[in-house]
Order: structure tokens, then sequence, then C-alpha cells
């Protein structure tokens, strides 16, 4: 029992560890995460993964080893949406960039709870309701059509339900307090807007779990994998968001890869009883269905930034006609 438990432990004891050092050394003063910074951070945290899922296939044996890493690719592409929604929270609330990398850390903190919450429901459900595989993966093709369909990517924040649940129970500061979230006054407790920006994010996440839980459990059974794999790509999210930021707005085909990814592992999950799909090609369906969006939107960006007559490569010198040769 206690063998069994003991990667567990050793995974546990690691990210309470990496979150330590990175809030109460690394970041223990707020400042703007510079994309110099966010790059190297997000070199780390995926150096880290590789050497994990290097792990997983020397001790786990290839198989588990492909699905960690397709699980993983799976996460961190479907976890790519989250960065859009974080920055329509961050710019509608205006949250300064020295506070924004406190919010996404406590709100990848509380990710990691309710991950794990919904993972183990999920399992539970899988386990003993088996033909719950067939709602989760039709499920999936349902959202990934949606997706398709949506033309809002982000819900209105000024029409949010949530904010106004969580502003009845705290009155809220018109400004922001450093990076506090609550401050006292004359004996009342006000939130600022930097907790509400953290309870969106935390609603983000939920919302965004609901998809890639099913999602990876379309990839593997394994929990230990499901639950590393998955927080492993929740814990370079907040990097990422800083690399990609500014470099989203030119992934215009984006959207309908991961649409698409979505539709493929929900339709895994359906034939799952009649054709079991290896997890090297699950691997080689997604890495070419994310190649082919980002050369098509890098592709369609360089064609929008062609001028519309473009001249030509060895443009017709015209001679000036003198009055005497047009009169002869």
């Amino acid at each position: 029992m206690f063998i069994e438990a003991l990667p567990w432990v050793l995974f546990l004891a690691f990210v309470c560890a990496m979150l330590a050092l990175d809030l109460g050394v690394l970041h223990r003063d707020a400042h703007e995460v510079k994309r110099k910074e966010a790059l190297l951070w997000s070199v780390f945290w995926i150096g880290l993964a590789i050497l994990f899922n290097l792990g997983v296939y020397v001790f786990r044996g290839q198989d588990r080893g492909l699905e960690w890493t397709t699980g993983y690719l799976v996460e961190k592409t479907l976890s790519i949406d989250n960065v859009f929604v974080f920055l329509l929270i961050f710019a509608t609330l205006a949250v300064p960039p020295a506070y924004q990398h406190r919010v996404l850390f406590w709100g990848i903190v509380g990710a990691l709870v309710t991950r794990a919450l919904l993972i183990g429901v999920a399992g539970f459900l899988l386990g003993t309701l088996h033909w719950v595989i067939y709602v989760f993966g039709a499920f999936l093709i349902f959202t990934g059509i949606k997706f398709l369909r949506d033309t809002e990517h982000a819900p209105s924040l000024e029409k949010s339900r949530l904010l106004r649940l969580v502003k009845r129970f705290f009155p809220v500061t018109e400004g922001y307090e450093g990076q506090r979230f609550f401050v006292r006054r004359n004996r009342v407790l006000f939130m600022t807007p930097l907790f509400l920006a953290l309870v969106l994010i935390e609603a983000t996440d939920v919302m965004f779990a609901v998809d890639s839980i099913p999602a990876i459990y379309a990839i593997t059974d394994d929990p230990f994998i499901v639950f590393t794999s998955n927080i492993f790509a929740i814990l370079g999210l907040r990097a990422l968001y800083f690399v990609l930021a500014g470099y989203l707005a030119g992934l215009a085909y984006l959207k309908p890869a991961l649409a698409a990814i979505l539709v493929f592992v929900g339709t895994k999950m359906l034939v799952g009883e009649v054709y079991k799909v290896p997890a090297l090609a699950s691997l080689a369906v997604i890495l070419a269905i994310l190649a082919v969006a980002i050369a098509a939107s890098l592709a369609r960006a360089r064609w929008r930034n062609l001028p519309a007559h473009p001249a030509p490569a060895f443009p017709l010198v015209v001679e000036p006609v003198a009055p005497e040769a047009a009169d002869g």
C-alpha cells in the first residue's frame, strides 16, 4: 500500500515545494512579468514535464509514456484557450501588470484542488458506470462543434451572475489596494477588484476543466497519468499566459484546431469498445492538427500583410516622349 502511494506523495510534495519557491522567494515582491522572464519560466516548466515524462517511460513502459505525452499535449493545448479569457478578465477589470502574477498564482493553486476533485469524480464515474464514457464522448463532440459556432470567445463580464453574487457578500473598493485581496475600513471588510479577478479566474478554470478532464480520460484510464499530466499543464499556464498574451491574436486558426481536438478525442471515446486507437496514433493526429493550424495561421497573417497591389519584381520604366518625337 505504501509503495503504491509513494509516487503520489512524492509528486504532491514536489508541487508544494515549487509553489512555495515561486511565491515565497522568486515573486515575493510584485512586479510586471516581462516576456523574457516568462519565456524562461515556460521553458523551465516544459523541461520539467519532459523529464517527468521520461521517468514515466522508464518506470511505466512505452505505452504509458506515450499516454502521458499525449495527455500533456492535449491539456497544454486546451489550456491555451484559458489565456484568451485571462486577457479579457485583466483588461475588463484593468488589473495592473504587476499584480497579474499574484492573481494567476492563487488561481492555479485553486485549480490544483478543483482539478483533483473533478479527476477523482470522473474516475469514479467511469469505474462504476461504464456507460458514462459515451456521455463524456458525446459531450466533447458537442463542445467542439459549439466551439466553432460561438461568435463570442468569452462571456461578457458585465453580465456575469457570479460577480453579482460575490458582491452581495462584501462591498468592493473603488480601486486597487496594492496586491491585497481584502482590506478593512472602519471595521468593515472590503473586497478589492483583484479578488474579483481571482474569482473569475477560478470560475474559468472550472469551466474549461469540464472539457479537458473527459478529454484526457479518452487517452488513458490511469489516474496517476491523468493527474500528473493535468497538473504539469496547469503549473506552466502562468508563464504561458505572459509568453502568449501578445501573440495569440495572430493564430487565427487556433480555435478550429482546439475544436478538432475535442471532436477527435470525443470520437475516440465513443469507438473505444470497437477499436482502441493506439497512443502513438493519437499523438500523431493531435500534433498534425496543431501543425496545420499554426502553419495556416502564419500563412494567413503573412498574406494579409501583403500590399493589395504588389509592385512587379521588375517594374517597367516608361521614358517620357519628347514633344518633337510625338509631332514627327
